[in-house]
């Protein structure tokens, strides 16, 4: 705490204590109240300015200090300045006096509460930033609530200091004037609890809930204008519609079918979306092809003879092409109609909330439903470079149809899916080249962790061109293929065979009707908590949505989404996004879970970090994987886990253990205590943990135990 906050803490803890100790609480009774009153009117008629005053810094400052007696001052306002001033007096004395603790409340606190607890009170910022005029007023309007009590939580929040004032002022007026219009009738009053009946506390109570009332009905009301001009069916064909089978789509038809709802699922293309048939089987499929060939090459180092004749790309491509045959029954027509799904592959547009067109090759038709997802996942963002029209450029959909290997292949973006392609190829035999804007590759990860991948790309003899920015493309007259970028300042050209842009992926938004009958979209399918878009019975999930594009999460999203859609009003589920694994494919592979060090600076979160080399592990020096570190953040002084980054060989493996931990809250004093298997990878797990557990022993308790060893051995 600084010294400015330790001397108001001293200031505000010396008046309050003043008030205690010379019995100041004495003159705010009823009983002084009543004897005073007479005196207090007449000094009113002779100074009424100054009274006035006086009367309203003191209610302010007993307000402000949370002291009881606000409610004799207003009684008093009442009593000494009759109705229409004395409500005046009480009504803005006790908001800024509710303001003023507020403020201090806020401005002592509030960044130690949001920086100690920010990641728990997410869910409660994003309510009181969203509804929290609503909230407090019901709060006002009930006097059950002690104020002096919400003025003080309701700083550590983040409600904006003119909100909570003008509802402040607005929710106790009512509660001011009953006390206020009371003392004017001083008289007729012997205790405090005879102001308040049972029936006027059951108004106020009743009154307090009008607010959340009105937030209901605004509620209905932006869902009845949300449908205006939409005529609802009077019964329906399906609960559920489903748009897009790939990894969310599938979920939620699967789910739909197992309560036993009445589901049709409609894709346009291929089943299984992009993860099966362009994303993650055909790039880890074609990834492990190049790290047999890895694993070849250094094969003679073992003691073993052998050696890479000719790589056969056109088989390779054709291995990988079965690799995706095998998975498709998973997610086959097939096997989803044997579910219960009704499956249509065709072209779906939404023509309003409650009815999807779908084209097929055999003609049209026109199904109702109660509630529709959006699952249309995602496509290559491929910016509109001058000259790219000159060039056959190839973007992680199309490349799965080369049949033969390029000689020079340029990766443009050096993120987790150019990295992965980059070193594959490079593997495979190209002369690999990575254009990257940024001055280091995989920019969310931290910049140790980028290294790392950096040092084996350039082993492996990738060419890797950081700080260039790409500008155009151009054929020259030979033919060649060109990339004109800009580098510290001055021009670079760089050709290439072949150019594969990896900048990114964008959702697919257009061409379904999405636009046409109103559903917000800015880059992604705007949704909320329950996946809702702005039509409470339109849904959306996986990459459409956001705001991760991993087949996980999209698979998450989408149970979330069907459950929602099948049982809403009656039951729903806000997404879960506190433990979200994340895996680069490279060699070495990088794995995520929870708050990387980067990100734990940008939010300025306070950390420890512990981190274990790789290297020392008898399992990865016996398999020569003894390359790579673990990294843990922890709460200072605590073995909670904030986050974890793995660099190394089956770092999505060795992932697991700590998305388990922290998604059911096991620090790493549990992980120490769990027998892991020797020889494994898994034991790097425990060293972290013992390393977290070194740092962290009892040096005091310990010089003692020293002590009583030395006296057992006289």
């Amino acid at each position: 705490m600084s010294l400015k906050k330790l001397l108001f803490v001293v200031v505000l803890a010396a008046l309050i204590a003043s008030v205690w100790v010379f019995d100041l609480t004495q003159y705010l009774t009823l009983e002084q109240l009543k004897q005073q009153r007479e005196q207090l009117v007449t000094l009113v008629a002779e100074q009424p300015l100054l009274m006035f005053g006086s009367y309203f810094l003191l209610y302010i400052l007993c307000t402000a200090l949370s002291i009881p007696g606000a409610t004799v001052l207003t009684l008093g306002a009442g009593a000494i300045f009759g109705l229409g001033w004395g409500l005046l007096l009480a009504s803005f004395a006790s908001s800024v006096g509710a303001l003023l603790a507020f403020l201090s409340a806020r401005w002592l606190f509030h960044d130690w509460v949001q920086q100690k607890f920010g990641k728990r009170l997410q869910t409660i910022n994003e309510g009181v930033q969203r509804d929290g005029a609503f909230y407090l007023l019901s709060l006002r309007l009930v006097p059950l609530f002690p104020f002096f009590v919400i003025n003080l939580v309701m700083g550590l929040t983040k409600i904006k200091a003119w909100t909570y004032y003008w509802v402040s002022q607005l929710g106790m007026f009512l509660a001011t004037a009953v006390y206020v219009n009371a003392g004017t009738q001083l008289a007729e009053i012997s205790r405090l609890r005879d102001v308040f009946s049972a029936d006027l506390l059951g108004a106020l109570v009743l009154l307090g809930i009008v607010p959340i009332i009105a937030k209901i009905l605004l509620s209905v009301l932006k869902r009845r204008r949300a449908y205006r001009g939409f005529n609802k069916p009077k019964s329906f064909d399906n609960n559920l519609i489903v748009i897009g089978a790939g990894s969310a789509g599938l979920v939620s038809a699967y789910i739909a079918a197992a309560v036993k709802a009445k589901v049709t699922l409609i894709e346009k293309a291929e089943m299984g979306g992009d993860c099966l048939n362009t994303g993650c089987v055909p790039s880890k499929a074609l990834l492990h092809v190049a790290k047999t060939i890895r694993q070849t090459q250094h094969a003679r180092e073992l003691g073993v003879q052998t050696s890479i004749e000719q790589i056969d790309f056109a088989r390779v491509m054709d291995e990988v092409q079965k690799v995706i045959q095998r998975i498709a029954p998973h997610d086959s027509v097939e096997r989803y109609t044997e579910l219960g799904v009704d499956v249509i592959q065709g072209e779906a547009t939404i023509e309003s909330p409650w009815r999807v067109r779908v084209k097929t090759a055999t003609g049209e038709q026109s199904l109702s439903t109660r509630s529709i997802i959006i699952a249309t996942g995602a496509k290559p963002l491929v910016p509109a470079f001058v000259g790219l029209e000159q060039i056959d450029y190839l973007t992680s959909d199309s490349l799965w149809h080369l049949r033969s290997l390029p000689k020079r292949l340029l990766v443009l973006g050096g993120g987790p899916i150019g990295c992965e392609l980059a070193q594959a190829f490079q593997l495979l035999g190209s002369q690999v080249t990575i254009v990257e804007m940024g001055p280091r590759l995989l920019a969310n990860e931290d910049p140790d962790t980028s290294a790392l991948l950096q040092n084996q790309l350039r082993a492996d003899g990738v060419d890797l061109r950081l700080n260039h920015k790409a500008e155009r493309f151009s054929v020259n007259a030979d033919g060649e293929s060109l990339l004109h970028a800009e580098h510290e300042g001055e021009a670079v050209e760089l050709a290439f065979d072949r150019v594969l842009i990896a900048l990114g992926r964008q959702p697919n938004t257009q061409g379904f009707g999405l636009e046409e009958i109103g559903v917000e979209v800015d880059k992604t399918v705007q949704v909320n908590a329950l996946l809702q878009t702005n039509f409470p019975n339109i849904y959306a999930c996986g990459d459409v949505a956001g705001p991760y594009q991993f087949t996980h999460v999209a698979s998450h999203q989408a149970w979330y989404a069907a459950v929602n859609a099948l049982f809403d009003p009656f039951k729903t589920f806000k997404a879960d996004y506190s433990v979200i694994p994340w895996v680069t494919y490279t060699t070495p592979e990088i794995a995520n879970v929870g708050l990387t060090e980067q990100a734990a600076q940008q939010q300025n979160t306070d950390y420890e970090v512990i981190e274990y080399d790789i290297s020392d592990m008898d399992r990865a020096i016996a398999d020569q994987q003894a390359y790579g570190r673990i990294k843990v953040l922890t709460e200072p002084g605590k073995d909670k886990i904030l986050g974890v980054n793995i660099v190394g060989a089956q770092a999505g493996e060795l992932l697991a253990e700590y998305v388990l931990a922290m998604k059911h809250g096991i620090g790493l004093n549990k992980i120490l205590g769990t027998i892991h298997s020797y020889p494994t990878m898994s034991e790097a797990n425990k060293y972290v943990a013992g390393q977290w557990k070194q740092a962290h022993k009892p040096e005091k308790l310990l010089a003692w135990v020293a002590k009583f060893h030395r006296w057992r051995r006289r």
